[in-house]
C-alpha cells in the first residue's frame, strides 16, 4: 500500500475551513481514481511536545506509490490539487509514503 498524507497547517478561520473541506474539498478528492481508503484528523493534532502547527491531518490510502501519481496526474487528480488553493491558504504539506505491515 501508499499513502498520500496533507497536513493542513493551522487556517485563520477555522470553522470556515472545516466547512468548506468538508462540504467541496472532499467531495472532490473522493473523485480520484484508485482511492482506497480517506481518513482525516479528530480534534487537535499533537506531538510529545504539545500542539502540532497543523489543524488537520488527511491520510489517502492507494495500491501504490505510482497509483498515487497516476491519481495525481488524472483530471480529477488535476482538480483536487487546483482546489487547495480555495481554502489552505495557511498551507498545506503532502507527503508520499510506501508502506508495509509489520
Amino acid at each position: 500500500m501508499a499513502k498520500l498524507i496533507a497536513m493542513y497547517k493551522i487556517p485563520t478561520d477555522k470553522a470556515a475551513f472545516d466547512l468548506y473541506y468538508h462540504s467541496t474539498h472532499v467531495p472532490i478528492a473522493k473523485k480520484v481514481p484508485g482511492l482506497r481508503h480517506y481518513e482525516i484528523s479528530r480534534g487537535p493534532v499533537v506531538t510529545l511536545d504539545g500542539v502540532a502547527p497543523y489543524h488537520l491531518v488527511a491520510i489517502l490510502t492507494f495500491d501504490s506509490v505510482t497509483a498515487i501519481q497516476a491519481a495525481l496526474a488524472s483530471p480529477e487528480g488535476q482538480a483536487t490539487a487546483a482546489d487547495l488553493g480555495r481554502f489552505a491558504m495557511a498551507g498545506v504539506d503532502l507527503y508520499i509514503l510506501d508502506t508495509t505491515t509489520v
